[in-house]
């Protein structure tokens, strides 16, 4: 399997290790813009019979240009540490997963919410170490409560409704400043999307992190979408 080869690569440059720490043990450690900034316990051997894997990071900056957000630089070893790749239950973790997926899919340009950037220097890491090319990024704007929270399942957002679907898309269109006209909604599903596809621009959307959902335009709505 690929994860797990990917997995094996990094042990054998003695940059994967096995650690033992539970959250409870990692409750006094300091913490940072990115969380528990992991100490380093179990850089030199861990005796734990059940391990999870943590990659090993250096305080290299690490930088990229996202094309809405501009610069973005981390320095991971005093920001987040080494961090899991593997789960202590046997799951590969999301860090690892995503780079080995876009890999094998020869993605390109990666475009997703601004709530994930903050994780886009660690994959990048593992780019470097794999070997592997680094994508284009654009982190657009998320959707949020007008109490500042992202629209989710954690924050209570119902899911999208499959009626009205043409409603809730140009709703989102309209979100991301893309201007929809304001009949757009109207029109089928396969006219809408060709519409955002011709007329996409990043430009208005640049340095935006998120949209209220109280300043959404109402003439665009012919239901009462959400999204999450």
């Amino acid at each position: 399997m690929a994860h797990e080869a990917a997995l094996l690569a990094l042990k054998e440059q003695d940059m994967a290790y096995p650690c033992g720490c539970s959250r409870k043990d990692l409750a006094d450690a300091p913490r940072g813009p990115l969380g528990v900034i992991y100490p380093g316990t179990c850089r030199n051997g861990c005796e734990a019979l059940e391990t999870a894997i943590r990659v090993r990071t250096n305080d290299q900056p690490i930088t990229f240009i996202d094309k809405l957000q501009g610069s973005q630089t981390q320095r991971l070893e005093s920001e987040s540490g080494d961090f899991v790749i593997k789960r202590r239950d046997g799951l590969i973790a999301y860090q690892l997963a995503v780079v080995v997926d876009d890999e094998l899919e020869g993605i390109t340009e990666i475009v997703r919410g601004i709530d994930i950037m903050d994780s886009t220097q660690r994959q990048i890491w593992l780019q470097q170490l794999l070997g592997y090319q680094t994508p284009a990024y654009v982190h657009i704007p998320v959707i949020a409560h007008p109490n500042g929270d992202k629209l989710s399942k954690l924050t209570g957002a119902p899911g999208i409704p499959l009626e009205g679907i043409r409603g809730t898309l140009v709703t989102a269109l309209d979100a991301l400043r893309q201007e929809p006209p304001r009949d757009l909604a109207a029109n089928s599903l396969p006219d809408i999307w060709r519409w955002a596809t011709d007329n996409w621009k990043l430009e208005p959307m640049r340095e935006v992190t998120s949209v209220n959902t109280n300043s959404l335009a109402p003439n665009v709505l012919t239901s009462t979408p959400s999204i999450p």
